[in-house]
């Protein structure tokens, strides 16, 4: 079977999109979504997105991560996708889309950024002192010092799967503080290594980071680039109209043969 697909990143964060409005690729197996996101053998990606159509929606996104198992929302993948969309043809001045954590908005910004309204935030636990936080996908979030030098793989992979994790996994971030702009680093679940940025890691790095009320915007860096994380802060644990803003960029397209599973 001969599949074509396009690539994005934002920020890095590599995705390979499949166009699956006619619904052919529906039916993917784990292994073959592997193999797919595998770089040595396959095309290589942090994850593999479908486009699906959806009733009362200008799309369904379907994300699966490098590993080849479903997961939960992807702040960067879901930007791609949008920007994939535009360059379908499918134009808007705001896109409504659905993900499995539920409805998501976007619109395009200045400088071409993407600007994805992700889901309301409405408690963050407590971890020895560090955040844990749900953006779609589960973050925890630990403040650092000389994060560029900082053992991002070997420490998350110990938070990751530490007794407390291991059954479900959860996303780990690393993050330097400096007045209102924060670098942060993530080593992430079904990748299982750092990825160069993660869109709802950097936004749960930038709500856990945030210390005073009303609106907001925190300027974030990444290895792979700059994102800003725009939110409204209501109490200490609430936040709503949060946006996580980027560039998404089209790096190619061509065709892959799967063999059937």
């Amino acid at each position: 079977m001969n599949i074509p697909f396009y690539k994005y990143q934002g920020t890095g964060n590599d995705f390979v999109i499949i166009d699956n409005r006619k619904g052919e690729y529906s039916h993917l197996s784990k292994s073959q979504v592997k193999f797919i996101c595998e770089r040595r053998f396959g095309i290589g990606a942090d994850g593999l997105m479908l486009l699906n159509l959806k009733e009362d929606y200008d799309f369904e996104m379907k994300y699966y991560n490098a590993d080849g198992a479903e997961s939960s929302m992807c702040g960067n993948g879901g930007r791609c996708l949008v920007k994939f969309a535009y360059d379908l043809g499918i134009r808007r001045t705001t896109y409504n889309f659905l993900a499995v954590d539920g409805p998501h908005e976007a619109t395009f910004g200045n400088q071409g950024w993407v600007r994805l309204k992700m889901k309301d935030v409405s408690e963050m636990d407590e971890d020895n002192g560090n955040c844990i936080v749900d953006t779609g996908s589960p973050h925890y979030v630990k403040i650092v010092n000389d994060i560029k030098h900082y053992d991002v793989f070997e420490e998350g992979k110990r938070i990751r799967y530490s007794k407390k994790f291991k059954q479900e996994g959860i996303n780990v971030n690393f993050v330097e503080v400096e007045h209102k702009q924060i670098y942060v680093r993530t080593y992430e679940r079904g990748v299982e290594n750092e990825t160069y940025s993660c869109g709802t890691g950097v936004t749960a790095s930038a709500l856990a980071c945030a210390h005073n009320r009303g609106f907001n915007r925190v300027e974030v860096e990444t290895l792979g680039g700059n994102l800003a994380v725009e939110f409204t802060k209501l109490e200490d644990t609430h936040f709503n109209d949060i946006w996580l803003c980027g560039p998404a960029t089209f790096v190619f397209k061509g065709e892959i043969e799967l063999k059937a599973s």
